[in-house]
C-alpha cells in the first residue's frame, strides 16, 4: 500500500486530531487562568504533531508488511485464505474467518453443482440408451415382419412408440422439477377419473400382458395439480406393468381417515429386495430388478417422489420380494395438505 493511499484512510483520524489540538490551542489562549507564552503553545503543537506523525509512520510500515503480502496472495492465480498474511488484529482474524467460510460455501456450492451435472449426464446417457431400444424394435417390426398381420403389427408398433412417449415425458418433467412453482394449479380433482385416464393409456399393454386391473373405493376428492398428479400415477402403473409377470393382477383402491386419504397400487409382480427397498426413490438409482430384467434409467420413481412433495403429497412403497410391491400416495386433509406445502 503506497503511503498516499494510508493517509487517505486515516483521514477521519487526521483530521480528530487537528480538530483536537486547535481546541486545546484555544482553550489555553482564551483562559484567563492560563499563563502560557505563545512560543509555548507552538512548541506543544510541534511536540504533538511530530508524535502523531511518527505514530502514523509506525502504523504504516507495521502494516504496509501485511498489506505487501496480501497482495502478493492475490496476484497468485490459485489464491486461497490458506495463503493470505496471518491476520494481526480483530479486524483481519474477522476477515479472514469471513474469507475462510466464503470459500467453504463456494466449494460446497461447487460440489453440488457437479454432482448434479454428473447425475444429468448419467440419466441423459442411460435415457437415450434406453429410447433407442424401442426405436430399434419398430425397425426391426418394419424391417422382419413383412408378412405379418397388419392389425398385429401396427399394435407392437404401438406398444413401442408408448414407450417412447413415456420416456420423452420423462425427460420434459425432469427438465421442469427445478421450476415447478411456474406451472402448477391446484384445484379439486376426482381421483377415480384421473385413475381411470392412466389406466386407459397402458390399455394396451394391459391387454398385451393380459394383466387384470382390479379397482374400488375410489370415490375421493382430492387436492392436487391434474397434470403433475396424471404424471405421477403413470410411473407408478407403468412400474407396476413393468414389473407384473404375463397374466398377473393389479389392484388399485383408495381409502380414508380423518388425517388423510390414500390411493393404493399393489401389483402381485416381482417385488423388490429388501435391501433395494429405502432406495427405489434416490436418483438414478435401478436396483437388482433394474438390471436384471429391464434396463432402466432409475428416474421414474425419484421424479414421482420429488413432485408429490413438491404438490404437498407423499409416496410411499412396502414390498416383499417374490410377491408383491404397493406404492400409497398420501394425500393429507386440508390443514396438514397447507403446512406439508409450506415445509
Amino acid at each position: 500500500m503506497k503511503l498516499k493511499e494510508y493517509l487517505s484512510d486515516q483521514l477521519s483520524l487526521i483530521l480528530f486530531f487537528a480538530l483536537l489540538m486547535t481546541f486545546i490551542t484555544w482553550v489555553i489562549l482564551l483562559d484567563p487562568s492560563f499563563q502560557v507564552w505563545k512560543h509555548n503553545i507552538v512548541y506543544i503543537n510541534l511536540i504533538a504533531f511530530f508524535l502523531f506523525a511518527l505514530y502514523l509512520m509506525i502504523i504504516y510500515l507495521l502494516k504496509n508488511q501485511y498489506y505487501i503480502q496480501l497482495q502478493k496472495a492475490i496476484a497468485e492465480e490459485k489464491a486461497s485464505p490458506a495463503s493470505l498474511p496471518a491476520p494481526r488484529s480483530n479486524e483481519q482474524r474477522l476477515f479472514h474467518k469471513l474469507l475462510t467460510q466464503t470459500q467453504d460455501q463456494q466449494n460446497a456450492r461447487i460440489e453440488q453443482i457437479y454432482g448434479e451435472k454428473k447425475d444429468n449426464f448419467e440419466f441423459i446417457s442411460a435415457w437415450v440408451h434406453e429410447i433407442k431400444i424401442p426405436i430399434a424394435v419398430i425397425n426391426l417390426l418394419i424391417e422382419n415382419n413383412p408378412g405379418k398381420d397388419k392389425a398385429e403389427l401396427l399394435s407392437s408398433i404401438g406398444q413401442e412408440t408408448d414407450r417412447i412417449d413415456r420416456l420423452v415425458e420423462q425427460v420434459l418433467y425432469y427438465s421442469k422439477i427445478d421450476d415447478f412453482s411456474k406451472d402448477y394449479f391446484v384445484q379439486e380433482l376426482e381421483l377415480k377419473a384421473l385413475v381411470n385416464q392412466v389406466i386407459k393409456k397402458h390399455a394396451p399393454t394391459f391387454i398385451h400382458k393380459a394383466v387384470r386391473i382390479e379397482t374400488r373405493s375410489m370415490d375421493l376428492q382430492i387436492t392436487s395439480d391434474k397434470k403433475w398428479l396424471l404424471f405421477i400415477l403413470d410411473q407408478i402403473i407403468s412400474n407396476a406393468l413393468k414389473y407384473t409377470n404375463q397374466g398377473g393382477r393389479i389392484e388399485i383402491h383408495g381409502e380414508e381417515d380423518e388425517r388423510e386419504k390414500r390411493l393404493i397400487i399393489t401389483d402381485n409382480g416381482i417385488g423388490i429386495r429388501p435391501e433395494d427397498l429405502s432406495r427405489v426413490f434416490d436418483r438414478g438409482f435401478t436396483g437388482y430388478n433394474g438390471r436384471e430384467f429391464t434396463k432402466s434409467t432409475g428416474m421414474g420413481l425419484y421424479l414421482a417422489k420429488r413432485l408429490a412433495h413438491k404438490l404437498g403429497h407423499d409416496l410411499s412403497i412396502d414390498s416383499v420380494y417374490g410377491k408383491y410391491t404397493r406404492f400409497t400416495i398420501h394425500f393429507p386433509r386440508l390443514g396438514d395438505y397447507y403446512r406439508m406445502t409450506k415445509d
